[in-house]
């Protein structure tokens, strides 16, 4: 009988998990947990950097890979070298021109190559006001319940390059442009909190 109401409870609870990782696919990015940063070439280096603010979306399960979308705001005046002076320069018309066009914003539209937890992510990415096609490399690290919580946390990794010139930023002749490179590496380590 004991072992019968053990048996009992073990399924109880795995169905409760299941339950709750079944309709846990829409997540919300957690910041604090979260990074958005770059790579760009500066003559023989390279320079990083990240965005300190931005916020999004995704949807997640992992037996539905259609269903994985993705959709993100970051705020370009938040942009950090670590340097103040170089960060303002490039807040400033020269690159990304901030007053004018404040927000960078990614929006998924299809994925492809699903293998296990990793796919290919492809997406309209919006910046100095050029809208662009970008693929990601993705890669899902899962969903687990919250510790300190009581919903689901899901993380994934997205690694992908843009051409800066695509976008209209930074210089395109003259002696600056050797200086800096035009393609740049993103890195996206995105963990979310189930709505």
């Amino acid at each position: 009988m004991r072992t019968q109401l053990k048996t009992e409870a073990v399924i109880g609870f795995l169905l409760l998990v299941l339950t709750t990782f079944a309709y846990a696919a829409d997540f919300n990015i957690d910041p604090y947990h979260s990074s958005v940063s770059f790579r760009i070439k500066h003559i023989i280096g390279k320079v990083t950097g990240h965005f300190d603010k931005f916020s999004g979306t995704f949807s997640y399960d992992a037996g539905k890979p259609q269903i994985w979308t993705a959709a993100a705001s970051i705020d370009v005046n938040s942009i950090n070298t670590g340097i103040e002076k170089r960060d303002n320069h490039l807040r400033s018309p020269d690159f990304f021109d901030v007053q004018k066009f404040p927000t960078l914003i990614f929006k998924s539209t299809s994925l492809t190559d699903v293998q296990g937890d990793k796919a290919k992510l492809y997406g309209d990415l919006t910046m100095h006001g050029v809208t662009k096609p970008v693929v990601l490399d993705l890669e899902v690290a899962g969903a687990v319940k919250d510790p300190m919580g009581p919903g689901t946390r899901a993380g994934a990794t997205a690694i992908g390059h843009v051409n800066r010139l695509d976008y209209g930023i930074g210089p395109s002749s003259g002696p600056l442009s050797g200086a800096v490179g035009t393609d740049v590496e993103i890195t996206i380590e995105v963990e979310g909190v189930s709505k």
